[in-house]
């Protein structure tokens, strides 16, 4: 693993990917990221997507609090491109602590900031791209997201298992499914962090509250995030495809 310190000077964009989380929804074990996909664990995959762009230069992961040098020997242990420099640092109690610390670890220089979910392994490098090609161009915020397959139904909440009344269907037209890696001006991440502390879905979301534009681009099916079981078995398909038709 290279030496975080060597060229982060030169350090244009950066990637944070906040692996602190348990995945509860996957069922017990190993937290989220680190479980196995074809092998090796969901993070390395998740890791290389990122690196995989050679317009990153920095990828931070956020690790569990207790589980930071594990993390670091994970890194370690695989093989990853040496052009892109990698830190692990402890994440926090939440999602936007561990961000924030990610943000706070990022050496001077770097311009744009991306946020990834580690449980998305496997979004294609023209994704990523999109992405900082379009902070790089003035957004201050953008995601990728994709248009709804099914329709959706606004509801009122009930007791799980019970019928729920509809209050409303969407125009699906105006709906995009919103994935990551999501891409922001750092001052302006940085700003968002400091002052949006309630109702946070995602990065996004915080710089939408400063009043700021979000944009979307493109984003890929590829892209999904492995929550459930049945994820895992789809990520496992599309790595075999991928090894079918790259020859790797």
């Amino acid at each position: 693993m290279s030496d975080a310190s060597a060229s982060a000077g030169q350090s244009r964009t950066a990637v944070v990917i906040p692996a602190a989380g348990r995945g509860v929804r996957l069922g017990p074990g190993a937290p989220k990221a680190l479980r196995a996909l074809n092998g090796t664990p969901m993070l390395i995959h998740a890791v290389r997507a990122m690196a995989a762009s050679r317009s990153v230069s920095l990828v931070v992961v956020v690790a569990p609090p207790d589980g930071a040098a594990e993390v670091k020997t994970l890194l370690a242990d695989h093989a990853l491109p040496e052009r892109t420099d990698f830190l692990v640092v402890p994440g926090g109690e939440s999602r936007q602590d561990s961000v924030k610390l990610g943000l706070d670890a990022l050496p001077a220089g770097v311009e744009v900031v991306l946020v990834h979910d580690a449980a998305r392994p496997l979004v294609p490098v023209d994704t990523v791209d999109a992405v900082i090609e379009a902070v790089r161009d003035g957004a201050p915020a953008v995601v990728p997201a994709l248009p709804l397959a099914d329709t959706v139904k606004e509801v009122e909440p009930g007791a799980p298992g019970e019928p729920e009344p509809v209050l409303a269907t969407p125009d699906r037209a105006r709906l995009r499914a919103v994935q990551t890696p999501q891409g922001f001006d750092r001052d302006t991440l940085v700003r968002a962090h400091e002052t949006v502390t309630e109702n946070v879905t995602d990065d996004a979301s915080m710089v939408e509250q400063l009043g700021l534009q979000v944009v979307v681009v493109p984003g890929h099916e590829e892209a999904f995030k492995v929550t459930r079981p049945l994820d895992l078995v789809l990520a496992e398909a599309v790595l075999a495809r991928r090894r079918a038709n790259d020859g790797f």
